[in-house]
């Protein structure tokens, strides 16, 4: 007898359950987008103990009938594909034809649906194997309860984390569809107790501020760009406004939440300058485009997607966000010390990570009674308490222009009220403004010899001197690294001397044409060593060596030397360099002059780092301070 034998059904899809359902959020976001490719418009998903237990969702979908409804559980089961030219121009979230199946493979499965032209079917599975069929009375739409998920595959409930970080991958999805379905009312309960609802009357700001919260939301500014193939909206914090990790930017491709690192880097860069190093922003990306520019079956998860056309988006991307930002930039206002108000909807954001109290003994209990019935024995380690963190982050579609007037009532009755009613109070309306005019200061003086008081009828300001001279001398080397000719070049008195690993050097050897090509060109000098006679006549005086360095890593990276990044590093470097230091102390008139020369800048309010150059107190908050206002 031959040993290659064909799986049967039940076993291949344990297997294909395995790359589709990796934890409880797997078959959150399998159900989901079922939902919404269904064409519900409200969508309400029920967790209890992060879905170990119990995971149920409800929409008011097209639902189905008997036949789609018993066919949903086959592999490869699908409505939305049907031949191969169909792969091209997807436009629905789910396709692959397996979430079912594999679900159905490792859990006890209820469903209940109806097509609203017939009679309501309910369906109960067990570990892949029909148990019950029977008619009940159900309106039109789906629900389905997904119990003891991976009961039957204890191992898999071994690596499964605290039920802090399994909830919270479940909520860092359902935002990112809220925001990206503004128009669908969604719904997050766990354990009893509601975590996020939308209200989805079509408005991004209100689900950004649900998300959010409402003070993150009024500094988010609108952008909107378009070329032949792609149209870009959505989004952007003001660069006061920042995170310690890319995990706040979201990017949506025809309604599809991905992953694109050079889509992603196109955003950080926008901010180029605007931002402090290691910092970044809020951002929501919403990308629309022909299905045919887009490859969405490159990932089990469909995560990651390939796109088309790239040198066009990039820079599409980039310029939208950096003229939105540079239209929008203000003077930082000091941070106002207040109350903070609960906004409905906020209970679970990045700002204020949920964090529910974890009983481990409960924990080995579910783990208990879920593998209670597993076919066969298996060793199992205690779940301890991790320190997982809730990340939440997210209109494609059609996005509706900002309004020019969103109501709200902001007494406590009302808020309380709309809490009751699923509402999210609307957000004051982003609008592109006009760039802020620099303010016509009066000099005051000098503390500690490194910030520059000056006031106005609104208040007063603190100029920090060495982030307004970095500010002005970035932007003339800017200006003058680039107007030099990359071709000319100045020998050097002494050579430049660059030792390497073996391995290393051979990368240098097989792309010493694109330093060449830059105008810096490298003499083998043996043992792994270098030696550079002449540079470009744009580099510094005393920085030749810093620079060279620093194109040699480019190669390292990327096998390439770019040319434009280094002069832009060139400039910030040189700019820090040569500008005045703290604990240096001016005269009232270079104070003047240095005022003077900062108000002619393109971008007068962060130095080249994107640290703030001025900070403005308002005569209201100093009264305050000192109780004279109430």
């Amino acid at each position: 007898m031959g040993k290659i034998q064909i799986m049967d059904e039940w076993l291949s899809n344990k297997i294909a359950a395995g790359e589709v359902v990796e934890r409880p959020s797997s078959v959150v976001k399998e159900l989901v987008e079922n939902a919404i490719d269904a064409g519900s418009t409200s969508i309400e998903v029920f967790l209890e103990e992060a879905g170990l237990t119990s995971i149920q969702v409800t929409d008011n979908g097209s639902g189905m009938d008997e036949e789609d409804a018993l066919k949903s559980f086959s592999r490869h089961a699908t409505s939305k594909i049907s031949k191969e030219p169909d792969l091209f121009r997807i436009r629905t979230l789910g396709f692959r034809g397996e979430a079912l199946a594999s679900i159905a493979s490792v859990s006890k499965v209820t469903l209940k649906t109806s097509d609203g032209e017939h009679n309501g079917l309910e369906i109960q599975m067990d570990g892949g194997h029909l148990i019950t069929k029977k008619p009940t009375a159900f309106r039109r739409g789906t629900d389905i309860t997904i119990a003891q998920l991976f009961y039957n595959t204890p191992a898999r409930l071994k690596y499964l984390k605290t039920i802090q970080t399994e909830l919270g991958h479940s909520i860092d999805y359902m935002n990112r569809l809220a925001l990206a379905y503004p128009e669908i009312a969604f719904k997050l309960v766990h354990n009893g107790g509601t975590i996020l609802q939308t209200n989805g009357r079509g408005n991004v700001q209100q689900v950004i501020a649900a998300i959010y919260g409402m003070q993150n939301a009024k500094k988010m500014i609108p952008f909107r760009a378009e070329s032949n193939d792609y149209k870009v909206h959505g989004f952007v914090s003001l660069p006061e406004v920042t995170r310690a990790n890319k995990n706040y930017i979201s990017i949506f491709v025809n309604g599809r939440w991905v992953k694109h690192y050079l889509v992603q880097k196109a955003i950080v860069d926008a901010y180029h300058t605007y931002l402090p190093i290691e910092r970044y922003p809020i951002a929501v990306l919403y990308i629309e485009g022909d299905p045919y520019l887009t490859d969405v079956n490159v990932h089990p998860a469909k995560l990651q997607i390939r796109l088309s056309k790239e040198q066009e988006l990039l820079p599409l991307v980039q310029e939208a966000i950096n003229k939105a930002i540079r239209s929008a930039i203000h003077v930082p206002v000091a941070e106002k010390k207040e109350k903070p108000v609960r906004v409905p909807g906020e209970q679970m954001n990045i700002w204020k990570p949920y964090t529910p109290s974890f009983d481990e003994n409960k924990m080995n209990a579910i783990v208990e009674k879920l593998t209670s019935e597993s076919p066969a024995p298996v060793v199992r380690e205690p779940i301890s308490q991790g320190s997982g963190v809730v990340s939440v982050q997210p209109e494609i579609q059609r996005v509706e222009e900002v309004p020019t007037e969103l109501e709200m009532d902001w007494t406590p009755q009302a808020l309380e009220e709309n809490q009751a009613a699923t509402e999210v109070p609307a957000v004051a309306p982003a609008t592109i403004e006009k760039k802020e005019p620099f303010p016509q200061l009066e000099i005051v003086g000098q503390i500690h010899g490194t910030y520059i008081v000056a006031q106005m009828e609104d208040g007063f300001y603190l100029i920090d001197q060495h982030a307004a001279q970095e500010r002005i001398k970035y932007e003339y080397f800017r200006e003058k690294v680039g107007e030099v000719n990359p071709n000319e070049r100045q020998s050097l008195l002494l050579p430049l001397t660059f030792h390497y690993s073996a391995d290393e050097a051979l990368i240098l050897k097989e792309n010493v044409h694109a330093l060449e090509e830059v105008g810096v060109f490298l003499e083998d000098f043996g043992q792994s060593s270098f030696v550079v006679r002449e540079h470009p006549t744009w580099f510094p005086k005393g920085f030749e060596q810093e620079l060279i360095e620093e194109l040699i890593e480019q190669v390292f990276k990327t096998r390439k030397a770019d040319v434009k990044k280094l002069r832009e590093e060139a400039a910030i470097m040189m700019s820090c360099k040569k500008s005045i230091k703290a604990n240096y102390y001016l005269t009232k008139e270079q104070m003047v002059v240095l005022l003077d020369d900062l108000r002619k800048a393109d971008n007068p309010f962060t130095c080249p780092h994107g640290r703030p150059v001025m900070i403005h107190f308002s005569t209201y908050e100093v009264e305050k301070m000192f109780k004279r206002v109430m």
